[in-house]
């Protein structure tokens, strides 16, 4: 009795086809594998080979708020024999008063370690510019803006809007001040002058250390501290910044007056690279918030006590 499916046309056909299904899906599989393995081999490679001296690149883009990571990169920064400079490459309208007094104080103890530039690109203002001077010399373009150098408190009023829909607030609190200002209401000169210390005081210790920072007397530091944003150019014949220039420029006083080796390659070492297929999440990220329609930069909601410069806001 002979096999029907050896001779079977159709059965030859199918069991072909299956054979070569599963190689192709034995094949894929292999490749997936194997990236995986060079991708975790590369990490390993990269991460225990010897580094190379080098120029570091700490980039403060955005809207400046504390951040632990950025922290730990400055602290091992400095610990780091290899790193021979650091650049701090700003763009960023400012952020809390808390995210520039961290900066602040981290590049002054890395300054002490190593020489520290920063170059202002298009934006460094309020504590963007608080980051700035934190650093050995600073290089903007003739048209980046930046200064910006004081403290706010915003508040909104809806009192009006809340009363024209029927909504009332209603609130127990432990002293007049706890929970103030309202936004269903005005402040009373009780809470304005508690948040004007507030601003005061900030403001106080920002002037005091552009005075120090940038050796201006405190008079001429004050008068420049209403809030104005200048032009680059401005702020040389301010002497708010330094030079004009960008990284190149700075790289340049570096190797001339730091005595920083020449040709040394630049490396960012915050914000970090993505490591193996962080690529693809971001990807996939930015394509669904593509499809819900928001944008693809993300922004942090401030409330409080800020050190901003808004466009919104200039009049």
């Amino acid at each position: 009795m002979t096999d029907q499916s050896s001779s079977d046309p159709h059965a030859i056909l199918a069991a072909d086809k299956f054979r070569r299904s599963a190689g192709f899906w034995r094949l894929l599989t292999f490749m997936v594998v194997a990236l995986l393995i060079l991708a975790l081999v590369g990490r390993f490679v990269w991460s225990n080979s010897p580094v190379t001296d080098h120029i570091a690149r700490v980039v403060v883009d955005g809207t400046i708020a504390t951040n632990p990571a950025r922290l730990k990169v400055l602290t091992e920064l400095g610990e780091n024999d290899a790193v021979k400079a650091v650049i701090v490459s700003i763009n960023s309208p400012g952020g809390t008063t808390a995210g520039g007094e961290e900066l602040y104080e981290a590049l002054g103890v890395l300054r002490a370690q190593k020489p520290v530039v920063a170059v202002i690109n298009e934006l460094g203002a309020s504590a963007a510019y608080m980051t700035a001077i934190a650093t050995d010399r600073i290089f903007a373009r003739r048209l980046s803006i930046v200064a910006s150098i004081g403290v706010l408190f915003q508040h909104v009023n809806a009192g009006k809007l809340l009363d024209t829909i029927g909504v009332d607030l209603d609130k127990i609190a432990s002293g007049p001040l706890k929970a103030e200002p309202d936004f269903d209401e005005a402040m009373t000169p009780e809470v304005r002058r508690s948040l004007g210390a507030l601003v005061n005081d900030s403001f106080e210790w920002f002037v005091d250390i552009v005075a120090e920072r940038r050796n201006l007397s405190r008079p001429i530091a004050l008068a420049l501290a209403d809030g104005r944003i200048m032009t680059g150019r401005m702020g040389v014949e301010t002497k708010l910044i330094d030079a004009i220039g960008g990284e190149a420029e700075a790289i340049e006083w570096l190797e001339k007056e730091k005595n920083i080796g020449e040709k040394l390659p630049v490396s960012t070492a915050f914000p970090p690279a993505d490591e193996g297929f962080g690529w693809l999440g971001k990807l996939i990220g930015g394509q669904a918030r593509a499809a819900l329609g928001l944008s693809g930069s993300s922004t942090i909601a401030l409330d409080g006590l800020v050190s901003l410069w808004q466009v919104d806001a200039a009049r």
